[in-house]
């Protein structure tokens, strides 16, 4: 994989913003919306995906190479939205083909409620769905945790999780190896990349008035584009129980679970991964070697 070349544009308020391409495919870009907040090395070029489609990666503001904002009120899911606006028409997109993981689907699904005349195809990876008020309950976490119960690393991972859900524990470290398909180096060093990036940008993303769960589903039940949602069958963070009642909230949504993945199915499984989105997007690219 070629390095992949950074960029600015401004926001309406005047951040400077940074951004990552990875990969030439031919045809429009593909922007994707990291979640976090964090940094969006942690997303890299999604396992190969950008042999299938040239991907546009930005950093959230006050994350990575993006600048802090003078008002930290723009830390606000919503106001995210107008930040991937701005990248829009920095690009000169009619409209935006975005993939979001994560919190960052909050954020593609608020910009569906501002701009649903800007958006092209929408794959949610891994999504959180506060954004449409659907939650996940300690005992739905809990259940598919005991899924895992072979695993040599279960017993304490358990142990943690029980003490989370049941609001008596924090140790969130103990329980990363949920949040994977194998709980390996690779998976260690998945789980630093995607750690939280600034803590204020974290603490205010929720903010009062990030989220208007009755309104972005009217809208998104009006939305006229396709929709990819895709879970992993290990995912702690976003089960595909929560997933699949996010994608019955669209009009034209296709629903996969990625069996044996966790929270980053790039990384569990890339080709099967890169098959998925790419046939849902219609990307053009060849990957090398197929």
């Amino acid at each position: 994989m070629k390095p992949p070349v950074t960029a600015t544009f401004h926001a309406p308020d005047g951040t400077r913003l940074a951004y990552r391409t990875y990969g030439d495919a031919p045809g429009d870009p593909l922007v994707c919306v990291p979640g976090g907040p964090a940094d969006s090395r942690y997303l890299g070029d999604l396992g190969g995906l950008s042999a299938y489609r040239r991907l546009i990666v930005p950093d959230l503001r006050g994350n990575g190479a993006s600048a802090v904002p003078a008002d930290t009120s723009t830390y606000r899911c919503d106001r995210l939205a107008d930040d991937v606006e701005a990248l829009r028409r920095h690009l000169g997109l009619d409209r935006a083909e975005l993939l979001a993981h994560s919190a960052g689907a909050n954020i593609a699904v608020r910009y569906a409620d501002r701009y649903p005349e800007r958006i092209g195809r929408l794959a949610l990876i891994a999504p959180s769905a506060r954004a449409v008020g659907i939650g996940v309950t300690g005992e739905q976490r809990r259940a598919l945790a005991r899924l895992r119960c072979a695993e040599p690393w279960f017993a304490p991972a358990f142990a943690a999780l029980e003490a989370i859900t049941r609001g008596t524990g924090a140790d969130w470290e103990a329980v990363a190896p949920f949040l994977h398909g194998r709980w390996d180096e690779s998976a260690r060093r998945q789980q630093e990349l995607g750690g939280p990036g600034d803590p204020e940008s974290v603490a205010l993303f929720a903010a009062e008035g990030a989220f208007d769960p009755p309104a972005t589903r009217r809208t998104l039940a009006k939305l006229a584009v396709p929709v990819l949602l895709l879970a992993g069958e290990y995912d702690l963070n976003s089960p595909p129980g929560a997933v699949a009642e996010f994608a019955a909230l669209f009009p034209d949504a296709a629903l996969v679970m990625q069996p044996g993945a966790g929270h980053y199915p790039w990384v569990d499984d890339a080709g099967a991964f890169a098959a998925a989105v790419s046939g849902f997007l219609g990307a053009a690219g060849v990957r090398p070697g197929l």
